[in-house]
């Protein structure tokens, strides 16, 4: 075996998950109030270290999959984060990636397991390390991309009303949409599908459902909100 890794530093790499979930017309965050050391007692983001037989991708799967039970889950790097004190004891490089989850639709047991608890993205408590930087990144990440890509759908139940869809790009970018606007860019959009159920639940009225098709937008992906 070669001697010139020998004469380099080693560190460890990490893992750090930010979990975006939608309710009640807001962005949330999955968080955790630590019970293990470093930091007990703090607000984190959830992560883990990399194992010898994994990629970084990898490795921020399985530690989702630990926390919410989820797999295949809309998820992409945020970037890695390398200040040479950003956690105390040991040196730490932590590749961040944000998922996008439906937040009626994770293991609660395993989120109660780790102490975690979702955040309105608004009220968010101080951050241990440098995880509010994580989070600011990904929520621009995300707000560019979803602004070309249908991502948002993804924090979604199936069927949705316009409204739900319509606050939703709300929270993400922070600011109003105006209704009129945002309804003429979705009828223009074959892959938002209007169904024949009501929802009866927000309106007295009732308000039609839509859903997503992921095989008519692989057909014609135009998309613009």
């Amino acid at each position: 075996m070669t001697s010139y890794y020998s004469h380099h530093p080693k560190f460890y790499v990490a893992v750090d998950c930010i979990i975006f979930g939608f309710s009640e017309g807001e962005l949330h965050l999955l968080l955790l109030k630590r019970n293990f050391e470093p930091a007990k007692g703090g607000w984190s983001l959830m992560g883990g270290f990399t194992q010898e037989n994994e990629s970084t991708d990898d490795a921020a799967k399985r530690v989702l999959n630990e926390l919410t039970g989820l797999e295949k889950v809309f998820m992409e790097q945020v970037g890695a984060f390398s200040a040479v004190d950003r956690e105390p004891g040991e040196r730490v490089i932590s590749v961040a990636y944000y998922a996008l989850i439906n937040i009626n639709e994770y293991d609660r047991k395993l989120a109660m397991e780790h102490n975690a608890y979702w955040i309105n993205i608004n009220d968010l408590p101080p951050l241990l390390f440098d995880h509010q930087l994580m989070v600011d990144k990904a929520r621009k990440i995300m707000q560019q991309k979803a602004s070309t890509k249908p991502i948002g759908f993804n924090l979604l139940p199936k069927l949705f009303t316009l409204s739900q869809l319509q606050s939703l790009y709300e929270a993400i970018y922070g600011d109003e949409i105006d209704k009129r606007n945002f309804r003429k860019r979705v009828a223009e959009m074959d892959f938002i599908e209007k169904t024949d159920k009501i929802d009866k639940q927000s309106s007295k009225r009732g308000a039609a459902l839509y859903q997503f098709n992921s095989k008519a937008y692989r057909k014609d992906p135009k998309f613009k909100l």
